[in-house]
């Protein structure tokens, strides 16, 4: 065996986050199936005199992922990493703007791995190992200049579009906390790349007598983000595409899920 098969085999438990997004692409050559490259979204504004400034909390947030494959599971959890601006409008909720961060340098991958599709899956556990590599393939590795890591540390969501079936001002409902079914869609800037994305989110309005003290937002699907459409490939320290690892990671990965299911709850106050 050669030392390039041992070093594939240990990167493996990582193979969900990359598999589908090495096919076709060679190192010099740019992904075909990913979203044109983009720069930072601009910062959300309100759409009426009714829209109110609420700032992202980053306490108490948690930002998560799971992608399945059949002998292992892959978890990421970005827990504190959010921030960002909610304009939210309590008379029609669906006129609330918003742009949501999500910082990356505070990903953590952990793992559950099994000898085969029959057996049990083991505990869960973390390797050192798999999160330098994880962050090397997200562009924000140690080794990669600062000014590129900037570049790609951050997530950004977009709201475009709030639809629910239900009342839409806060005054139709009644109670110290109210919630809301919330469809929305938006933009979702990860590596560079910006592609659209729908949400079904649980907002709950928290109440101070007339007043909205915090909104609670929480996804009641996860979300799937599919890594191809992003970009995300296998790259070394210094970002580099890695070709030959991304080759034998599809051949290897064939059944591994296409997209990261991410999950969102993360609270917002008055500004």
């Amino acid at each position: 065996m050669s030392r390039a098969r041992p070093a594939l085999l240990r990167a493996l438990p990582f193979v969900a986050l990359v598999a589908l997004a090495a096919s076709g692409c060679s190192k010099d050559e740019p992904n075909p199936n990913a979203a044109p490259v983009s720069s930072s979204l601009a910062p959300a504004k309100p759409k009426t005199e009714a829209g109110k400034p609420y700032a992202v909390e980053a306490q108490g947030a948690k930002v998560s992922f799971t992608m399945d494959a059949p002998i292992e599971k892959i978890f990421g959890e970005a827990d504190g990493s959010t921030s960002g601006e909610l304009f939210v409008d309590p008379e029609d909720v669906t006129r609330s703007t918003g742009l949501l961060k999500i910082d990356l340098d505070k990903l953590v991958i952990y793992q559950q791995k099994r000898a085969d599709e029959k057996a049990e899956f083991g505990e869960r556990t973390k390797s050192d190992l798999q999160n330098e590599h994880a962050r090397d393939w997200l562009g924000i590795g140690k080794d990669v200049a600062e000014a590129e890591r900037q570049k790609r540390r951050t997530i950004e969501f977009k709201l475009s579009k709030i639809e629910t079936a239900g009342p839409k001002s806060v005054a139709g409902l009644t109670g110290a906390e109210r919630t809301m079914k919330l469809d929305v869609t938006g933009d979702l800037r990860l590596n560079e790349r910006t592609a659209p994305k729908k949400a079904e989110l649980e907002v709950t309005f928290v109440m101070e007598g007339d007043k909205v003290a915090a909104v609670r937002v929480k996804s009641t699907k996860p979300v799937a983000v599919n890594l191809d459409a992003h970009d995300v490939r296998p790259r070394n320290a210094l970002g580099v595409i890695l070709q030959k690892t991304a080759d034998e990671l599809t051949t290897l990965g064939k059944k591994v899920s296409k997209d990261a299911m991410v999950s969102l709850d993360f609270q917002a106050k008055p500004k």
